[in-house]
């Protein structure tokens, strides 16, 4: 999930069309969706698949030239990590958040829809929050655990953990500040209101900062000699 043999530029490409194509699944799938059945269920069923299989291609294709973060508090994390230099921080999470406004512009235009809406659906209230810190706290730690582990899967880890987190949170898992963004722009089944980000956004950083803090103590990170077990030889 982190990559610095290309340049900047193809670095911050790469974050902005993920983020984009991944946005305009979520919306796209969610408009089709929600045309096709007047069943809630069925319509945001259609969507969890749509999202989990677009995550596994998005992340698999992209993940060697920008890391496939698509997700500012994932960028964050790898930061403090030290995997991705401070200074690319914030044109990372530039570049996720426009790629993320661009995949809902897509998303309308291939519906025939305004380009940008405000959202009115509601998605406030402690429920939410915790659900949003939930969510954000088992992504970053599938995908820390991963990277530990099996790094070769960690594309499927991605897809399969968002697409169960659909359905266990109440908030059906943003767990990204670019995406919430993204969707408080579509009047449509996957919006959300722009006056409730500011709590999704904090519940998502609180989340990823927890994850990352469990993580660094669980996983017992290799580069560090105090955390090696008695059968491991200090380099």
């Amino acid at each position: 999930m982190s990559a610095q043999t290309f340049p900047l530029s193809r670095r911050l490409a790469a974050e902005a069309i993920g983020t984009a194509l991944l946005v305009a699944t979520v919306v796209g799938s969610g408009i089709m969706a929600d045309g096709l059945t007047d069943d809630t269920a069925l319509a945001l069923l259609a969507n969890t698949l749509a999202t989990g299989a677009i995550l596994v291609v998005l992340i698999t294709v992209f993940g060697p030239i920008s890391g496939a973060h698509f997700n500012p508090v994932v960028s964050l994390v790898f930061a403090l990590r030290r995997e991705l230099p401070a200074a690319s921080v914030p044109a990372y999470i530039a570049a996720q958040i426009l790629g993320g406004i661009a995949g809902t512009m897509l998303a309308h235009g291939m519906f025939a829809l305004p380009l940008l809406q405000a959202s009115g659906t509601i998605r406030s209230g402690g429920a939410q929050w915790l659900a949003e810190v939930t969510a954000t706290f088992g992504l970053v730690f599938v995908i820390l655990s991963g990277v530990r582990f099996r790094v070769d899967a960690v594309a499927w880890l991605v897809g399969l953990y968002i697409t169960a987190a659909y359905w266990f949170t109440a908030s059906t898992s943003f767990a990204n500040p670019a995406v919430a963004i993204a969707r408080s722009l579509t009047h449509t089944f996957s919006g959300i209101r722009p006056i409730d980000l500011p709590g999704f956004i904090v519940a998502e950083v609180v989340g990823a900062l927890l994850a990352l803090m469990f993580a660094g103590w669980l996983l017992m990170d290799a580069r560090n000699p105090d955390t090696l077990t008695e059968t491991e030889p200090t380099p």
